[in-house]
């Protein structure tokens, strides 16, 4: 396998060559131009950030690349799916008020802003598989709908899957309500009887009639007619319905890696990752605790494993942040800090098998652009 070229810039401006126009350069040198973007829908997959916390993207880097699609003739919007858990971007309106409090409005970026997996988070394309853990995967719409897949994703520690860069963002981010169950999960949701108030929300709301109150009035899921899509989950608002976790980190990141190459196989598809403001964790908190290395620079690739490894390899040999948490986890020189923070993943796994299965390699050579 060949090693896949990975293009990265510093911070480092001066005068007259400032950081867009490094962006912009740097986007350049890798190619982007080849891509024919002429009368194509490009959705442009983004997080953008849970409302409290500020490590997200700065909206000007998703104005410059949709800036560069219009230029090639490209029709873009920014997109991302709602969310499974309880938060600010569960539903669509919420979830576009959110991106627009944060900056990400058409009057910023230039473009439509659009929720892909609709309204409730249960509009979606069933794109076959067939692999290890899913035979399908339930992408949101617009993302499936579109033509050319471009990730811009912000590069930072992750609960769950030790890191999050290209292959989260593409593949958890872009499943609806349903397929982040699935990825989340070995089984579908259960009903906690105590938590219950018996309001019903999810009786009237569940798509396949699979929930009902029992004789004590509290909600249960007929196993049988369930389809896992998450609809309870997001609409209960007493803990009731809930998500059964997967106990395996490295099951779950085999699956979002799955869900990510649903998400670009026979597609043209580019991959941003801004290491900035690396965060320990999650974009998806309502908060974010103190970057745990100096701001790196940005990375961009047609290979999203080249460039999550890429990615991954320059952060753990940068230097740590004393003010951080790994300051309190005694991160010493040579140590891999995602997994120091995050003992119970293996990112490496995930990349391997998203070697695996053809979403890229994680062989590469990183091309430096001053």
């Amino acid at each position: 396998m060949h090693a896949a070229k990975v293009y990265f810039c510093d911070f480092r401006t001066r005068p007259g060559r400032n950081m867009i126009k490094k962006f912009r350069n740097l986007i350049n040198k890798a190619g982007f131009g080849e891509i024919d973007f002429k009368d194509q829908m490009v959705a442009v997959k983004m997080h953008f950030g849970e409302p409290g916390n500020l490590a997200y993207i700065r909206p000007n880097y998703a104005a410059e690349v949709v800036a560069m699609i219009k230029e090639l003739g490209g029709k873009p919007f920014l997109t991302d799916c709602s969310t499974l858990y309880h938060g600010l971007r569960s539903n669509a309106i919420d979830h576009l008020e959110t991106a627009m409090k944060n900056g990400f409005s058409p009057l910023t970026v230039g473009c439509p802003v659009i929720i892909a997996d609709g309204l409730k988070g249960i509009e979606y394309r069933e794109i076959p598989l067939d692999l290890r853990h899913c035979k399908t995967a339930k992408i949101g719409s617009a993302i499936a709908d579109a033509d050319i897949i471009i990730s811009l994703n912000h590069f930072k520690g992750h609960e769950q899957t030790g890191f999050g860069g290209a292959i989260k963002n593409l593949g958890m981010g872009s499943g609806s309500r349903g397929g982040k169950l699935e990825m989340h999960s070995s089984s579908k949701p259960r009903m906690e009887g105590e938590n219950c108030t018996a309001c019903g929300i999810c009786v009237e709301n569940c798509s396949q009639q699979a929930v009902s109150l029992n004789e004590q009035e509290q909600a249960e899921i007929d196993e049988e007619l369930c389809i896992g899509c998450g609809q309870c989950v997001a609409l209960c608002r007493f803990d009731a319905a809930q998500v059964v976790w997967d106990q395996s980190a490295e099951v779950t990141a085999e699956k979002i890696a799955e869900y990510a190459l649903a998400v670009v196989r026979g597609k043209p598809n580019f991959h941003i990752n801004i290491i900035a403001s690396v965060s320990p964790y999650c974009d998806c908190w309502s908060h974010n605790d103190a970057p745990i290395v100096p701001d790196l620079g940005i990375a961009v690739s047609y290979d999203p494993v080249a460039l999550d490894k890429a990615s991954v390899d320059m952060v753990n040999q940068a230097p740590a942040l004393t003010a951080s948490m790994l300051a309190d986890k005694g991160c010493k020189p040579g140590d891999d800090k995602f997994t120091l923070i995050h003992p119970n993943t293996n990112w490496l796994k995930g990349l391997e098998y998203a070697q695996l299965i053809g979403l890229g390699s994680m062989d590469y050579q990183l091309l430096i652009e001053s």
